[in-house]
């Protein structure tokens, strides 16, 4: 049976596989889990899930021969938490070269320790839980009024700049919640764990 037309969800060890799979299938679409190049060119829409370490990430797509391939690519692309990451120029965590499609810099939150700014319980590292995303642009955000909570897990985050959609903030630090570049489109949240409003973004990507 033919892949073609299918959205390509990238298998390559550093993903929160089951959980965007499960969103998907409760969304009814047609997808597959795979690390093949052929597949991931010729599918409809890609997602590039990831969760941990950015370097693993990197190392790992690097292994499996994808980082070309992910800059090929010209259909509509989501990266997600890690995947997202990995899509900017560089990450702080082990000083990572990453793809360089956003044009963002990833660095880490400063542990309260290092920033009387951040003592504050709403500032601990990691940022996990619910939090607001404001800014919004682009079609990922139709429907979605600003304001809405999405929810975070991350001890690293990408820097604002042009390439930014949405923002949010922890403690003092504004970050950029969401980038688009061409056909490119990351968030540092996880639609796929964000209820009603994580849902209808997916939606959105799949009718781009």
């Amino acid at each position: 049976m033919s892949r073609q037309g299918k959205i390509a969800i990238i298998d390559y060890n550093a993903g929160n596989i089951n959980s965007v799979m499960n969103a998907l299938e409760r969304l009814g679409a047609d997808f597959v889990l795979t690390g093949d190049i052929s597949e991931i060119k010729s599918a409809s829409k890609v997602i590039l899930p990831g969760v941990g370490n950015a370097s693993f990430a990197m190392e790992e797509l690097r292994r499996s021969g994808l980082i070309d391939t992910i800059r090929s690519l010209r259909q509509p692309v989501l990266g997600i938490c890690v995947g997202m990451q990995v899509l900017c120029n560089s990450s702080q965590e082990e000083n990572t070269k990453c793809i360089g499609i956003f044009d963002s810099n990833v660095l880490q939150f400063p542990m309260p320790s290092e920033n009387a700014d951040a003592i504050a319980a709403e500032a601990k590292v990691p940022h996990m839980g619910w939090n607001s995303i404001q800014n919004l642009e682009s079609k990922l955000f139709k429907g979605i009024e600003e304001g809405s909570d999405v929810y975070f897990v991350h001890s690293f985050y990408p820097t604002l700049g042009t390439d930014t959609i949405a923002t949010s903030r922890h403690g003092n630090i504004m970050f950029s919640a969401a980038l688009k570049y061409e056909n490119f489109y990351g968030t540092q949240f996880h639609p796929e764990k964000s209820g009603d409003t994580g849902e209808r973004i997916l939606k959105n990507f799949l009718a781009l």
